[in-house]
């Protein structure tokens, strides 16, 4: 009973979206791009570097950023909504939208036929399957509710890192293949510059000279919906760190609740793409990071405490104990040893970043911004 009344509250829902979205594009359609995000409620980095890359051509485009995240409570619901209409009126007046993630009006609503939808997804590489390849699991939306929301509807691009895992997009997406496009996120554009890696660096240590005095071992967990033993992991790899020689520098998802109250883990407000400058080496586990600390020819090593659990709830494009080549361990002991020695074989680790994160001449975000302007080829 429950779960039809919820299924008659979607699609209520839908039905007032497409009233007063039949009301909107009434209006005149503007030179202008529309940026969405509900990952995060600052601009996206991908978002600013694509937005500076059209204001240095002086295209004469418009730019709106809408990010918001969405929050379980009933006054988050009820500021989404608000968002979720400010969407629809920027979509109704827009020529392209781009999106890092599921869209609600992007995706169920009807658009002008000129209209371009561009899906640059947020994360680098392919890691854990999503969308409709997680129908039916335990931390997937069911078949209903993906067929009620249209999850993933309207996108003329898609666009991948890498060809390799085109398979894993048409399953996740349910698209054809032709809008796939080998673009990776605009940040690989900084991750492989020495010069921003330099610059970045020099930042982060002369505001926290202690960034300069050791190794700095950065340690970025994926976000776990039930985190129950999160903590005890963590502590676990606290344990093994020997402080007269490293820095460990925590870096939450944005969504994990876990608090780390020890004096010694530097818990730094700074995105991952500035701490991965200072990171000696990147300690990880599920997480897509595993890429952009590659793009930055950081040593990555995967700390799998959970691997058993966590597995059997989530399912992966790729066999994460092989296929990545690096340590994969529940010992964070094995992982102190590896990085006191340095063992790690960056050649083959290049390598697999260089299958799966594939860069495009002329850069990421020129052809992001290519692509918007109608000068970008499909491949």
């Amino acid at each position: 009973m429950m779960r039809t009344v919820d299924e008659l509250g979607m699609k209520c829902i839908v039905a007032t979206m497409k009233g007063v979205y039949c009301i909107l594009k009434l209006l005149p359609v503007q030179k202008k791009a529309v940026f969405i995000s509900r990952q995060t409620d600052e601009t996206p980095v991908d978002f600013r570097l694509i937005i500076e890359e059209l204001e240095s051509r002086k295209c004469g485009w418009k730019t709106v950023v809408l990010a918001k995240r969405l929050r379980k409570s009933v006054a988050g619901i009820v500021g989404y909504g608000f968002n979720t209409l400010r969407q629809m009126y920027h979509i109704a007046t827009a020529r392209v939208v781009l999106v890092d993630g599921y869209c609600i009006p992007v995706s169920v609503l009807s658009h002008k036929e000129n209209l371009k939808i561009i899906q640059i997804w947020h994360a680098m590489g392919c890691m854990k399957k999503f969308g409709y390849a997680m129908i039916g699991e335990e931390e997937g939306s069911s078949e209903d509710v993906a067929r009620i929301m249209k999850m993933h509807r309207n996108y003329d691009y898609a666009l991948i890192s890498s060809y390799s895992f085109v398979r894993d997009y048409i399953e996740g997406f349910r698209i054809e293949r032709e809008k796939i496009v080998q673009i990776p996120l605009p940040k690989a554009d900084l991750l492989t510059s020495e010069e921003y890696l330099r610059n970045q660096r020099d930042k982060l240590t002369g505001k926290h000279h202690v960034l300069a005095e050791k190794r700095n071992i950065l340690y970025c967990p994926t976000f776990r919906k039930d985190e129950t033993t999160a903590g005890e992991g963590i502590r676990r790899l606290i344990d093994e760190i020997d402080f007269g020689r490293y820095n460990l520098i925590y870096n939450p998802h944005p969504n994990s609740r876990v608090e780390v109250n020890d004096p010694r883990v530097m818990i730094l407000p700074y995105p991952t793409m500035e701490l991965l400058a200072v990171a000696d080496c990147v300690i990880s586990d599920y997480s897509s990071v595993i890429y952009e600390a590659g793009l930055a020819k950081k040593p990555v090593y995967l700390y799998g405490y959970d691997w058993k659990e966590y597995s059997r709830k989530r399912a992966f494009n790729l066999d994460i104990t092989k296929d990545v080549p690096t340590l994969f361990t529940d010992n964070p002991g094995e992982i102190l040893k590896a990085i006191d020695d340095d063992d790690f074989d960056h050649e083959r680790f290049s390598e697999f970043i260089d299958r799966n994160v594939v860069m495009p001449e002329g850069g990421c975000t020129s052809a992001i911004a290519d692509l918007i302007l109608g000068r970008g080829k499909r491949k």
